[in-house]
C-alpha cells in the first residue's frame, strides 16, 4: 500500500488523538498588501500523524494528467484526491470538525476538500493561483498540512520577491482577500523531503 512505501519522521504530538485548537489562539495574520492577507497557526492540529496515516491509507490518491501549465499539458507530480459536500461523509471524522470551525471563523461555507500528497522532494507544484478564483471573488483557501514540513512560497502575480512558510505537522495556513487574484503560490522541489499531505478547504 502507498502508506507503507512512505518514510517520514513523526512529530512529538503527532500520535495523540486528533484535535484542534477551537480558539485559534496562536493565529498570526500577515497583510501581503492592502487587498491580500495570509494567516498561520503553528501546530493547530494535534494528532497530525494519525490523520496523515489514515488518509494516505484510505484516500483514492491519483496523479492528475493533462494539467495545463505554462501553455502546455503535463502530468502533475503530486498525487491528489477530492471530497465534495454531498459525497459520503468526510474521509476522517476530525475533518468534519475542522470544516465547521473554518466556516464559522471565516463566514464561508467550506464545501469541498482537496488532498495533495507530496511524496518526496521531487513532488512539487508550479507557481499558480487557485482556479476557483475565476468563479469566486476573493476566495478564502484554508490548508491544514500533515506529514513532514515543506516550504510553501508566495509572490506577487507575475513575479517579484517571495515569502515562505514551512508547513507540516498540523499547521494551518489560510490565504484570503485578493490573494488568489493578485498573488501566486508554489511548493517547489527540494533536495530532501519526507512525505507531506496538504488538506485544502474551499468554498463555492
Amino acid at each position: 500500500m502507498l502508506g507503507d512505501m512512505l518514510v517520514r519522521q513523526g512529530s512529538l504530538f503527532g500520535l495523540v488523538e486528533p484535535d484542534v485548537d477551537e480558539t485559534f489562539s496562536n493565529l498570526e495574520r500577515i497583510a501581503l498588501d492592502d487587498r491580500s492577507w495570509i494567516e498561520f497557526c503553528d501546530g493547530w492540529l494535534d494528532g497530525a500523524d494519525v490523520v496523515f496515516d489514515e488518509l494516505v491509507a484510505t484516500l483514492p490518491l491519483r496523479q492528475r494528467t493533462n494539467v495545463k501549465m505554462f501553455d502546455r499539458l503535463v502530468d502533475e507530480p503530486r498525487l491528489s484526491a477530492w471530497w465534495r459536500e454531498g459525497d459520503a461523509p468526510e474521509p476522517f471524522p476530525i475533518l468534519t470538525e475542522i470544516r465547521a470551525l473554518l466556516s464559522d471563523r471565516y463566514g464561508e461555507a467550506f464545501d469541498s476538500i482537496g488532498f495533495n500528497l507530496y511524496r518526496d522532494g521531487g513532488d512539487s507544484v508550479a507557481w499558480h493561483g487557485d482556479r476557483h478564483r475565476h468563479v469566486v471573488v476573493d476566495p478564502i483557501v484554508a490548508i491544514v498540512s500533515v506529514g513532514e514540513p515543506r516550504p510553501l512560497r508566495l509572490r506577487p502575480r507575475g513575479g517579484g520577491p517571495s515569502i515562505a512558510r514551512r508547513l507540516g505537522n498540523g499547521d494551518l495556513f489560510v490565504m484570503g482577500g485578493a490573494c488568489q487574484h493578485d498573488w501566486e503560490h508554489t511548493v517547489p522541489k527540494v533536495r530532501h523531503a519526507g512525505p507531506r499531505l496538504s488538506i485544502t478547504f474551499r468554498h463555492s
